[in-house]
């Protein structure tokens, strides 16, 4: 492992006995046991008062009880949604056009890390971290990420205050993606080289549990070779934390796609909607990964299929919203909906 100073600026719903995300961002299970969905589980598309910035290659996060739809193609406001009053408002700019990305809180803030701006098909990592608080509604840049480390489309994830960021791309659609895992120390501004995954991949997400991160879902894109969706990782690898290692799951992501959500829900890891060349319209499979048990679990499919987007884990749902409904960049979606998981 290799360590650098880049400083420059300044309970769970699916399982019994789990505990969700802790302030550190860890998620644990204290049993192996999942409770299964509640009978007749589908997803409700909400009538919400207002709607979100259509947008895609977005991301969804919760904050203090709001949900935060951030970034996308075109600089767009941030869109935020109340779950009590089910009502959108919208918020303020991004600085430049950001894309690409999975989002982390952090304390007050939430960053952005490793992903793209500019346009399609020559897009490229942005040089720093990109910081939003939105107690006050306000951006501005935080640590510079090491030239040689810059990508777009990483798999992020936070765990006892340490931020991993996993694979991505260099040259945007173009090519260049990679196998590359590093992690961020948001106080020091330290960043330290780990060991590479098995499966270099990009556009995807990773989720956490019990100390271990799992990249599903992604592609290799190449525009460069006509191959920009083509190329799906249907391997799911992991990366325990404590041993600094990478493993492979004995099975495959039943549905390999890109462009998908990926999130953890007690012991289990859930991989929502994506993109691929098995069809024009964007995946609406929700597949559930039982961490202990090891097997595949089919959970109801969303009333849309989408990608580019995010999926927020909130009291008794999962919710999600915008993205886009087909392979590629449209059609951009307004609609909001969400599962009861107990």
């Amino acid at each position: 492992m290799r360590s650098m100073n880049y400083r420059t600026a300044g309970k769970c719903l699916m399982s019994v006995g789990c505990l969700s995300t802790s302030p550190t961002g860890a998620h644990s299970c204290a049993d192996g046991g999942c409770a299964p969905l509640p009978e007749n589980a589908a997803w409700e598309t909400l009538k919400t008062k207002g709607e979100p910035v259509p947008r895609h290659e977005a991301a969804f996060v919760e904050f203090q009880g709001e949900f935060f739809l951030l970034g996308g193609r075109r600089i767009e406001t941030v869109s935020v949604y109340n779950p009590q009053t089910q009502t959108w408002r919208q918020a303020s700019k991004p600085p430049v056009e950001v894309h690409h990305f999975q989002p982390v809180v952090y304390g007050d803030q939430i960053l952005i890390i490793c992903a793209m701006t500019k346009w399609f098909p020559n897009e490229v990592g942005l040089d720093r971290i990109l910081v939003y608080e939105p107690a006050t509604d306000t951006w501005r840049w935080g640590d510079t990420i090491p030239e040689e480390r810059r990508r777009g489309s990483a798999g992020v994830v936070l765990h006892e205050g340490k931020i991993y960021i996993v694979g991505g791309i260099v040259r945007g659609h173009q090519g260049g993606y990679v196998a590359w895992t590093d992690r961020y120390d948001p106080e020091t501004g330290e960043w330290t080289i780990l060991p590479d995954a098995p499966h270099a991949r990009d556009h995807f997400q990773c989720a956490e549990v019990d100390g271990k991160i799992y990249a599903a879902g992604g592609r290799r894109t190449s525009n460069e070779t006509g191959q920009l969706f083509d190329l799906v990782v249907p391997e799911v690898d992991v990366f325990d934390i404590d041993t600094g290692t990478w493993s492979t799951l004995p099975q495959n992501l039943p549905t390999p796609r890109a462009g998908n959500s990926t999130r953890a829900v007690g012991c289990q890891v859930l991989v929502l909607g994506g993109e691929s060349m098995a069809q024009g319209r964007a995946h609406d499979e929700v597949e559930a990964w039982h961490v202990h048990k090891e097997f595949w679990q089919t959970l109801p499919p969303m009333n849309r299929g989408r990608h580019g987007t995010g999926h927020i884990l909130y009291q008794n749902y999962i919710y999600t919203c915008s993205g886009s409904g087909g392979r590629g960049g449209g059609p951009e979606l307004t609609s909001t909906e969400r599962l009861m998981i107990q």
